[in-house]
């Protein structure tokens, strides 16, 4: 019986949702790119870190990363050859830092005064963690 993924580190969560194709489309396709695979592409080619760089940050092996990274690409290839959205959630993530979100104002924040515990946009106190957030969106 194979052992449990690990979860993968990620820095911070993704600026976007995933990506729409301009064109025709097929509405009911979509390929789904894992937040593991996300942060791959964003070390390597958005920070052009090496592979054994990027490896380190996410605490994972180096031919792992590389699994990963091959997965991510195949993914964004088929996406945009066969027209179908890019949506990015899931897979076996735990944030870097300490990550929250507001559930009043949807607010995305790293810092929390631990004395308040309010949102620094809306202060509001319906706080989560990031990784509450994600993992309960599954």
């Amino acid at each position: 019986m194979p052992r449990k993924k690990r979860d993968r580190r990620l820095l911070a969560p993704p600026s976007i949702k995933g990506l729409s194709v301009y064109g025709p489309k097929s509405r009911s396709a979509q390929v789904v790119l894992y937040f593991e695979e996300y942060e791959a592409i964003k070390l390597l080619d958005y920070e052009n870190m090496t592979q054994e760089e990027a490896a380190v940050c996410m605490e994972v092996s180096r031919p792992t990363l590389t699994r990963i990274y091959e997965s991510a690409r195949n993914k964004v290839a088929q996406s945009m050859v066969e027209g179908k959205d890019l949506i990015i959630r899931g897979g076996n993530f735990q944030f870097d830092e300490n990550w929250y979100y507001c559930n009043n104002c949807q607010a995305k924040f790293n810092r929390l005064d631990e004395t308040e515990k309010t949102c620094p946009v809306c202060n509001s106190l319906e706080i989560i963690t990031l990784n509450d957030f994600y993992t309960d969106e599954e």
